[in-house]
């Protein structure tokens, strides 16, 4: 059966799992202060593991040891662990383009993986949108997902007055959670219940001033690209969402399941509404469903109003047969999802 189903926002075509693209891509992002550039400095210093380009502002505020780095062009710096720092240009996806332009023609050394680091008052979701739509950065990177990083001396303050922080920390795969060392266990324990209800999807990993091991901070997407392994369950984390959350800036999470499976062209025009009515409240959307006629999954993937091409996989996961959809909103509640959904599908 071959399927192409397309509207304005949203389309399906049936395609193979994933990019077989070996380059993955990483987005670090928090609130100033918050300690990304810390988490960025300790994962260029590591002596072993992925080679990684960082993507930032400027050197200087990675705090590179100078006597370790040598310079290979004018924006590109080389650590001595086979690291990479890049200096962002006006645009980013012309940055990411030289770059990978400069690794082809070997001017510069290869590397395993992008890792882009965000602004402090910046939502991630623009540098998430041109790994998910730019064709030449789409057919050569596999989108890796967010790190976040929290302060757990002044994240109650800054959730409390800055939307962005909360807007941070609802698009993020994984949380690391800073200056634990320095804060009292009582803030600690508060800190995380919050973050929890902001994204209880994401692993929260404590940080304690040591560098923190790459293999816990990366691994978040669905695919692979080098084992060639879909892995759906840690990416949707599904499980986390069993009860509804509810935070301040009218933030919410919510799974929907799916015990029945769902005709393509309902759920192709149900999708293409919510995201044309929505799409700025819906923050992150992922899912796994079963589409009548099919005996294999579709696994979905939105920001905002921007769809990852969706595909399906070679089969389902384990023990996993029923759809399921993870939403994190804003100003967007449960109800009118399943309302909207409701007018669609049956």
């Amino acid at each position: 059966m071959n399927h192409h189903f397309e509207t304005a926002e949203f389309s399906i075509s049936k395609v193979k799992t994933s990019s077989t693209a070996k380059l993955r891509a990483s987005v670090i992002t928090g609130f100033l202060g918050s300690g990304k550039t810390t988490l960025v400095s300790g994962i260029l210093k590591q002596p072993q593991g992925e080679r990684v380009a960082v993507i930032v502002n400027e050197f200087g505020e990675v705090g590179l040891d100078h006597q370790l780095v040598r310079h290979v062009a004018e924006d590109i710096v080389l650590l001595d662990t086979g690291c990479l720092c890049c200096a962002l240009r006006n645009d980013l996806v012309e940055t990411i383009e030289q770059l990978l332009e400069r690794r082809d023609d070997m001017s510069i050394p290869s590397f395993d993986r992008i890792l882009v680091e965000t602004s402090g008052l910046a939502e991630p979701g623009p540098v998430v949108h041109s790994f998910m739509s730019e064709a030449e950065i789409v057919s050569k990177l596999c989108f890796d997902g967010v790190i976040a990083t929290a302060d757990a001396i002044n994240f109650e303050r800054q959730v409390e007055t800055f939307s962005e922080t909360a807007n941070q920390l609802a698009f993020a795969d994984r949380i690391v959670l800073t200056k634990t060392d320095i804060a009292t266990a009582a803030q600690v324990n508060v800190v995380r219940n919050r973050l929890r209800s902001i994204n209880p999807g994401a692993p929260i990993i404590v940080s304690t001033g040591a560098p923190i091991h790459m293999g816990e901070l990366f691994g978040a997407g669905l695919y692979d690209p080098v084992t060639q392994v879909t892995n759906v369950s840690g990416w949707l984390r599904e499980e986390a969402y069993a009860t509804s959350h509810a935070h301040g800036h009218g933030i919410r999470s919510f799974c929907l399941n799916l015990t029945e499976s769902i005709d393509l062209v309902s759920l192709t025009r149900w999708l293409s509404l919510l995201t044309a009515l929505h799409g700025e409240e819906i923050l992150r959307l992922k899912g796994i469903i079963a589409i009548i006629g099919e005996d294999r999954p579709l696994v979905i993937h939105a920001i905002h109003h921007l769809f990852h091409p969706p595909a399906f996989l070679e089969k389902w996961p384990y023990g996993m047969k029923e759809g399921r959809i993870v939403f994190i909103t804003r100003n967007l509640s449960e109800a009118d999802v399943r309302d909207s959904m409701s007018a669609y599908i049956k």
